[in-house]
């Protein structure tokens, strides 16, 4: 039986205890919070669970092998750094750390100590982004064109990470789960409202060496909330909607044909549109399946997919996204 704790019982927190508690194969020892009405909301929910103020009652503690840690992004590396020097595995909320040098150490820590990271990645734990993993590695799709994601909503605004760090880690991460390239340069744009010194609109282009490319939309400011995502390939184009209840995902017969090699140069071509149609996805709850996977790694020893490296790959354009904003949009190489 694997026991946990949880550091942080504000917004996910609750979504995490919750799912740690309903596994069979672990047990959830305490809660921690230093807001006395989360920790309030947490002793109502689980009265016989340790609801504690103070986070090294939990870190220290020697009844716990794992350590949840949903918190601000500001306060990850302490936090999961002192966890796994005190021997526990962590299960850490996106995106996985502030920058990347304290993302190569917690690595380096949890490799030494032999412990297992995992990046709160939930999406690619979902039906839809199996489906679509699926697709493209059985090359249902084709060759890849491009990537194109747009996450907008009102609000809501964050106080220490800008909206590339807030909304765009999770279409980033769930392309670099999807996608078997790395990208070569990232160039971002942006603009900041309301006198505050982070961008809530932003627009992050990724470049690749084989003309493929991904384009993300990010808002803080937009009036309706969409979570819509296109994959293009030569064979077939996928549409994701996220708000979508039934069909989630739409796969479309549509492209271009180029018939003849003289064709390239006197742009002769066919557009293909054929028929469309919705797979059966899995309906189990995400974050309930990864937490599971998770649980199921650390007993059999196995390197978990959304690990340390996944989450230092995603910071690494994050921390990039940074630099061209700052810039102006300017290239920067990966």
């Amino acid at each position: 039986m694997i026991k946990v704790g949880v550091i942080g019982y504000g917004y996910w927190g609750p979504n995490i205890a919750r799912n740690f508690n309903i596994i069979e194969s672990a047990k959830l020892i305490a809660i921690c919070d230093s807001d006395k009405k989360a920790r309030e909301r947490a002793r109502k929910m689980y009265p016989y669970v340790n609801i504690v103020a103070n986070s090294d009652d939990i870190i220290k503690s020697k009844d716990i092998d794992v350590i949840a840690i949903v918190t601000p992004v500001s306060s990850h590396f302490n936090l999961a750094k002192k966890a796994l020097q005190n021997g526990k595995h962590i299960f850490i909320e996106k995106p996985f750390i502030s920058n990347s040098v304290q993302g190569e150490e917690l690595i380096q820590i949890a490799e030494k100590k032999k412990l297992t990271i995992m990046v709160d990645h939930t999406y690619i734990f979902t039906g839809s982004i199996k489906k679509i993993k699926e697709l493209i590695d059985n090359k249902i799709v084709g060759n890849l064109f491009y990537y194109d994601s747009t996450r907008v909503n009102l609000g809501l605004f964050q106080h220490d990470v800008n909206v590339i760090w807030d909304l765009a880690v999770h279409d980033v991460a769930i392309m670099d789960f999807l996608i078997n390239k790395k990208p070569v340069a990232v160039s971002a744009t942006g603009s900041k409202h309301f006198c505050r010194d982070l961008e809530d609109v932003a627009f992050l282009t990724l470049y690749f060496n084989d003309n493929f490319i991904a384009h993300f939309n990010v808002n803080w400011l937009s009036p309706v909330k969409i979570r819509l995502t296109l994959i293009g390939g030569d064979k077939k184009m996928v549409l994701w909607n996220d708000l979508e209840s039934d069909e989630k995902i739409k796969i479309y017969d549509k492209g271009v044909d180029i018939k003849t090699v003289e064709g390239k140069y006197k742009l002769l071509v066919d557009y293909r549109s054929g028929d469309m149609y919705a797979p059966k996805l899995e309906r189990k709850e995400a974050l309930k399946t990864e937490i599971e996977y998770f649980i199921e790694c650390i007993e059999k020893n196995k390197r978990v997919i959304n690990d340390g490296y996944a989450g230092l790959r995603v910071i690494k354009i994050l921390e990039a996204s940074n630099k061209s904003l700052k810039k102006f949009g300017r290239y920067i190489k990966l």
